[in-house]
């Protein structure tokens, strides 16, 4: 069997709307936040991949609760990669801000960024353009959705509006690797933003059309969201107009100001 040299990066559907992201070269696997173990360990053996690694972006159940299931079946010397900033039970190598993690196999580097808004120790993985990666690829939990951001359960608006920038400086072709299918309620909210931008009018029409045929909407791209998400539209004029009026505000002078009143209002919405 020859190996595959580029590496293809699949969804493994988990419980309600979860996408546990699993990286492989054909032989090898890395599986990106377990919550469950079932589904890997059927997505594993059903495609005859060997696991070599975990990595997780924090903390949350959904994201944690299959580690240990997968550890004891495959076998207790796998790898499991997460935040520093908090215990998570079979974590092996703590991440942080800036570290490089070089993986054998499936062969790929992934740069760390540390991403608090979701959670406070949210980290992403980032892969840019390598041998084997046609495409930079961008593994970012809960911080990033499709037209969408992570809830703030533990951050502020203005750690989230740091931590996607971060987001916003990568390459537009990166490939965004969300963890959860919630596109269609986030177009929703969107166009409730903006209800004239026609770049979102024809991705609602669009990701309405894959979920019909039962597909995944994911991944999307930096550049699709620079278009459609309005988190990360927080500089731009008909965000900052639509922020002002459901604010009651007179300004709103930075992005970060502008996020918290559009993430209030999606909590709500």
């Amino acid at each position: 069997m020859v190996k595959n040299t580029l590496l293809q990066v699949w969804p493994i559907p988990a419980f309600d709307d979860n996408y546990l992201w699993c990286i492989h070269d054909g032989q090898s696997a890395l599986i990106v936040d377990p919550g469950d173990a079932a589904p890997v360990l059927q997505y594993l053996e059903q495609h005859q991949l060997t696991l070599t690694g975990i990595l997780i972006t924090h903390h949350h159940a959904d994201h944690t609760g299959g580690i240990l299931t997968l550890l004891n079946t495959l076998g207790s010397n796998i790898p499991v990669y997460g935040p520093a900033a908090i215990d998570i039970p079979g974590r092996t190598h703590a991440l942080m801000e800036g570290d490089k993690l070089e993986v054998a196999a499936p062969r790929i580097s992934l740069e760390v960024y540390e991403v608090p808004g979701h959670t406070l120790s949210h980290i992403a993985y980032f892969a840019n353009m390598q041998a084997n990666v046609v495409e930079p690829m961008l593994f970012c939990g809960d911080t990033l959705f499709a037209s969408g951001c992570g809830r703030l359960f533990e951050g502020t608006p203005t750690q989230m509006s740091q931590s996607l920038a971060k987001f916003i400086a990568l390459p537009k072709n990166t490939l965004v690797y969300c963890t959860h299918e919630y596109t269609l309620s986030n177009i929703r909210f969107a166009l409730a933003v903006e209800p004239n931008n026609a770049n979102l009018i024809t991705w609602a029409e669009t990701a309405k059309a894959l979920r019909d045929q039962h597909l995944p909407t994911l991944p999307t791209t930096i550049g699709q969201e620079l278009q459609v998400n309005p988190f990360m539209r927080c500089d731009q004029q008909a965000v900052i107009d639509a922020a002002l009026e459901v604010s009651g505000e007179k300004s709103l002078p930075t992005p970060a100001h502008v996020l918290a009143v559009i993430r209030a209002w999606k909590d709500r919405f």
